[in-house]
């Protein structure tokens, strides 16, 4: 998730209009509408000092609303924070371990994670149970979804090519 999808998200939960957040950051009544709305959309990105700002008026932190480094772990934190956000991703605990669950209430989200989910949990089990190697297993993570075996993802046409279709269809008829 971006930074403006970050604010707006933060925002939003925090009950905020743009005007008003903008205002509480020091922008004029006549502008500060306007300059949120520039952030949140990506057209601009707000510098260091305005994003540290923007996450003091919000109340969280500047992390909450950069893009996550996850080669940190305050980075990975936030980003597993805008999985539970976005794909209702939650952290439980199960037979005395933590664990992450998918969270059901998400509707389709939920069913999309599963499916997805559920493919690497394939692929890791035919790993453990020395089916593949760990090079085919590489190459089914880092070609993903290309080379995932539930067939789960389908292409879909083109609009072109679908009114191509129906197109030659009706003329047959």
């Amino acid at each position: 998730m971006a930074i403006g999808e970050r604010i707006r998200f933060i925002r939003n939960l925090r009950g905020m209009t743009q005007k008003y957040l903008g205002m509480a950051i020091g922008f004029t009544e006549k502008t500060a509408d306007v300059r949120m709305a520039q952030y949140e959309s990506g057209a601009r990105t707000p510098k260091e000092s305005m994003t540290a700002d923007l996450a003091n008026v919000l109340g969280v932190c500047s992390q909450a609303l950069a893009v996550p480094d996850i080669d940190s772990d305050i980075g990975l934190m936030h980003t597993l924070f805008a999985l539970e956000d976005l794909r209702g991703l939650k952290v439980s605990e199960l037979d005395g371990e933590l664990c992450l669950r998918l969270d059901k209430s998400k509707g389709m989200t939920y069913v999309g994670m599963l499916e997805m989910l559920s493919a690497w949990h394939e692929q890791a089990a035919k790993l453990e149970a020395g089916e593949i190697s760990k090079e085919q297993y590489d190459q089914w993570r880092y070609r993903y979804p290309e080379f995932d075996t539930t067939q789960r993802w389908v292409k879909v046409p083109s609009q072109e090519l679908s009114d191509a279709i129906v197109k030659a269809a009706k003329k047959k008829k």
